[in-house]
């Protein structure tokens, strides 16, 4: 029995009719029907209005603005227009044998800011009436950086100052990526073209913008660490680098390069002695490690003194709440690895650099905040610091860092503030000195009460009965050595 009604049977075999083919004309929406590119005609068009304004960007752009030309379908045209005058062919930078062309292009200028800097402008305020555009200058720009090597070197240095005013005036959107990234063509970068180039960009950008701007323009070109890949490979070093750039008179650049270089060497040696120290490797191993890596580096003493006091601090593990347990585990580190620093402590000079270091992170971190008096102590007593740099550190050489406030008012004069860790020796001083007649203290205020303060640092109150008991002898009128300059690695050596 059949159920289908006749009405559905005569809609089902109609379908089947057009999904065959048969019988139907597809009809196209008039809103559909795009009309055939013609760039030719647009760049005439463009052109004719350069010429009938004799170049003048500020009458060409109100033409512009007045014209209802399609500049949504030939964006790229127009900045070849603008760069090179007239047309390319497709994928080159090869001007079209047809079309008309104009004198007034970027590529025509004098290789010149003041001449540039117009046509920046121009672009910009079309940018911002048409902000669509910019994907058309990225366009464009990114191919005419990866063929540099077709234009001449005269018409490269035009670019180089059109690319460094566009990022100085900001021009709206351009990301920096399209302009660095698309230099690292091999074959560009092997004939030095990019150098040549990125040269140039760098010497008109900071005619106007400081170092600070540039290093942020290269971070977001993700181009911040990776200066030497602008250079051939047979001149790929750091020396060749600072060599160019300091030649070309960019010796802030060169600066900067060394820094991020010697950070990056840094960031290793602290890597590999945090690694040492973890593993609890022999200290002998740990000393030749690290010297090695100093020496090929170029590490200046001085810096290798600071590395390793951070590193042997930040080795420590710290506890969040006990202080007394903290300081335990600071001493404890300062004494286990004291040999090292010896190693590298060979002369006044850096055992001084030393309490600097020391003084300053007491003073900034908390949990040292009470142990700068027990660390030098305990420096002393391993030979790592000398009677004579101790001496010097309270006479003259306090870190101004490690000052406390002492101005509690205006009838106090800022000149008495107490120095951080000569307060304590004139805590110690206070109680010593109730002692201090049977050893004959001298007077307060003269060079040796001054050499037993001192002293009272690296020795400590629990060695202070010694002294008072003997130890310090006076011959003469004048004060014998408690302790004498270790004989090696603590400071014999000259000051330099």
């Amino acid at each position: 029995m059949n159920l289908i009604s006749p009405e559905k049977e005569q809609m089902e075999s109609e379908f089947a009719g057009i999904e065959a083919g048969r019988g139907t004309r597809i009809k196209t929406r008039k809103r559909n029907i795009a009309a055939p590119l013609d760039p030719a005609s647009f760049s005439d068009a463009i052109v004719q209005i350069y010429v009938d304004n004799a170049g003048d960007l500020e009458l060409v752009a109100k033409s512009i603005e007045s014209s209802d030309l399609n500049f949504s379908r030939y964006g790229d045209t127009f900045f070849e227009v603008v760069f090179v005058g007239g047309r390319t062919q497709p994928g080159t930078i090869k001007p079209e044998e047809e079309g008309d062309r104009h004198p007034y292009s970027v590529l025509d200028c004098a290789a010149q800011r003041e001449a540039i800097l117009p046509s920046v402008l121009y672009i910009q305020k079309t940018l911002r009436r048409r902000p669509f555009l910019i994907k058309n200058l990225e366009n464009v720009m990114r191919k005419f950086l990866q063929s540099l090597e077709f234009f001449e070197e005269n018409e490269r240095k035009k670019l180089a100052i059109f690319t460094a005013l566009a990022f100085s005036q900001k021009l709206s959107g351009l990301p920096p990526e399209t302009v660095f990234q698309p230099l690292l063509k091999d074959n560009l970068v092997a004939k030095g073209i990019v150098l040549s180039f990125i040269t140039e960009f760098f010497k008109e950008y900071l005619k106007e913008n400081s170092l600070d701007d540039l290093i942020g323009l290269l971070k977001k070109g993700k181009m911040e660490d990776n200066l030497l890949d602008f250079f051939p490979s047979a001149k790929r070093s750091s020396e060749a680098l600072s060599e160019h750039f300091t030649k070309e008179g960019l010796t802030s650049l060169v600066e900067y390069n060394e820094k991020k270089m010697f950070e990056v060497k840094l960031k290793e040696i602290k890597s590999t002695l945090t690694t040492m120290i973890n593993d609890e490797a022999e200290i002998s191993e740990v000393i030749e490690t690290v010297k090695q890596q100093v020496k090929d580096a170029k590490f200046p003493d001085i810096e290798v003194i600071r590395m390793l006091w951070d590193v042997l601090m930040d080795a420590v593990q710290w506890s969040g709440k006990n202080q007394q347990q903290n300081s335990n585990s600071a001493l404890r580190q300062v004494k286990a690895w004291a040999e090292l620093l010896n190693a590298f402590c060979t002369s006044g000079r850096l055992e001084l650099e030393l309490i600097y270091k020391v003084q300053t992170q007491c003073y900034e971190d908390a949990k040292l905040m009470k142990l700068f008096p027990e660390i030098i102590r305990t420096l002393y007593d391993q030979d790592v610091l000398a009677e004579d740099t101790i001496l010097l550190w309270f006479r003259k050489g306090s870190n101004p860092k490690g000052r406390v406030g002492g101005c509690r008012g205006s009838s106090v004069p800022c000149g008495s503030r107490r120095r951080f860790g000569v307060a304590a020796v004139g805590r110690w001083w206070r109680v010593a000195g109730r002692r201090g007649r049977a050893a004959r203290v001298p007077p307060a205020g003269t060079a040796h009460n001054n050499r037993w303060l001192a002293l009272a640092v690296g020795a400590g109150l629990h060695r202070m009965s010694e002294l008072l008991e003997g130890q310090m002898e006076v011959a003469g009128g004048g004060w014998g050595t408690a302790r004498s300059a270790p004989a090696t690695g603590g400071g014999s050596g000259g000051w330099e």
